[in-house]
């Protein structure tokens, strides 16, 4: 398919005919013969193209840190530390942070002034330790709500046998 038609299809879809269509082509994308940086890169890939989102990818837990991974959007931060801004906060808490307003958010690590509101979601890998986090930002305030959340957590269930 070409990407004019892709985009053009991904255009006229709901945001829940999004996350199903998402969810249907992610494990065909995903491949144990590569390394997490392959998958990750065709995972992000997927959802930026599907959801068009400010920012889209990976931080991994690199040991008292996260550290940046494959993402598709403009530059990014490249370390956080655990408990600091909503990813290390994610990391810390251990569950899934939807932010309305990152100005709002006690220590918010500000990687673009374009960046209105965010998701963080906790990816565990196939031993089921803490693996990293998947982290979206949107240009508009209040972007993200709770399908977002569930169907990212999905999402990243299906990642996890997948990392090391």
């Amino acid at each position: 398919m070409s990407s004019a038609l892709e985009d053009t299809l991904w255009q006229t879809m709901s945001k829940s005919e999004k996350y199903d269509l998402v969810n249907q082509q992610l494990p065909t994308l995903l491949d144990n013969s590569v390394d997490d940086v392959a998958n990750l890169a065709n995972a992000s890939a997927l959802l930026k193209e599907a959801f068009g989102w400010w920012w889209v990818g990976f931080y991994r837990k690199q040991e008292t840190a996260l550290i940046l991974g494959p993402f598709q959007g403009p530059m990014a931060c490249t370390r956080i530390a655990y408990g600091k801004g909503v990813c290390g906060s994610c990391w810390k808490e251990e569950k899934t942070l939807v932010v309305p307003d990152v100005e709002e958010f006690p220590g918010h690590i500000a990687c673009s002034a374009a960046s209105k509101s965010e998701i963080v979601v906790p990816i565990w890998n196939a031993r089921g330790d803490f693996w990293g986090v998947l982290d979206a930002d949107s240009e508009h305030m209040a972007h993200f709500d709770d399908l977002d959340s569930s169907e990212l957590e999905l999402f990243c269930r299906t990642l996890s046998p997948y990392l090391s």
